[in-house]
């Protein structure tokens, strides 16, 4: 389990270490795409069952929209902190380090987790959610687990098309924080990873 586990996150984070190692981001995003469904559909730690992997067909997205990626500065906010309970990795204590503002989109705060190691996490929960997304919302960087599209100085790559759920979207047995008041933005973001007909779930 625990080596399991070692070996998906390394293929995630060179998953995205190749993203950002393309120089078009729409051919990046088709890698990513691709790499992510060799995962779910094959390794041990994807987050389908063994029943959901047996008839896995792909994972279902919109189109890429280039329009949809930025590179905001993270600007400077008053600090907050939250602590997220979750099932199986206990309290995930999240600190405000600012936050970004896509056009069109709206202002999000930019989360560190302030777990050994630390991280930026940036989930959204969109107009979207409940009807094509996961109703929890979806995640944008989560780079704890290797999910980081780069960026340089103050600012971060935001691109919505990789948008991605988190992994209790795909079975109730797995447990993760979601979107808080400040990543939640009443426009529905048509972009990303959607939920097949009828969910992953019932």
């Amino acid at each position: 389990m625990t080596l399991s586990l070692l070996d998906w996150r390394r293929q995630v984070s060179a998953l995205y270490t190749a993203v950002r190692d393309t120089a078009d981001p729409e051919a990046g995003w088709r890698r990513w795409r691709e790499g992510r469904e060799e995962l779910f559909a094959g390794h041990p730690q994807s987050p389908l069952d063994a029943a959901a992997r047996a008839a896995f067909t792909g994972l279902p997205h919109a189109v890429y929209d280039p329009s949809l990626r930025f590179e905001p500065s993270v600007e400077p906010v008053a600090p907050l902190r939250r602590e997220v309970p979750t099932a199986a990795d206990g309290v995930v204590p999240l600190e405000r380090i600012g936050a970004v503002t896509l056009p069109g989109v709206g202002r999000l705060d930019v989360w560190w987790v302030a777990l050994y190691g630390g991280g930026v996490f940036l989930p959204l929960r969109d107009g979207s959610a409940g009807h094509t997304t996961y109703g929890g919302g979806r995640y944008l960087l989560d780079t704890v687990k290797g999910a980081d599209l780069g960026g340089d100085g103050d600012r971060l790559v935001v691109d919505l098309n990789f948008a991605y759920h988190p992994s209790c979207a795909y079975d109730p047995r797995w447990s993760c924080p979601l979107a808080p008041e400040g990543n939640r933005v009443g426009r529905a973001v048509a972009a990303g990873e959607l939920l097949p007909p009828g969910g992953w779930h019932r």
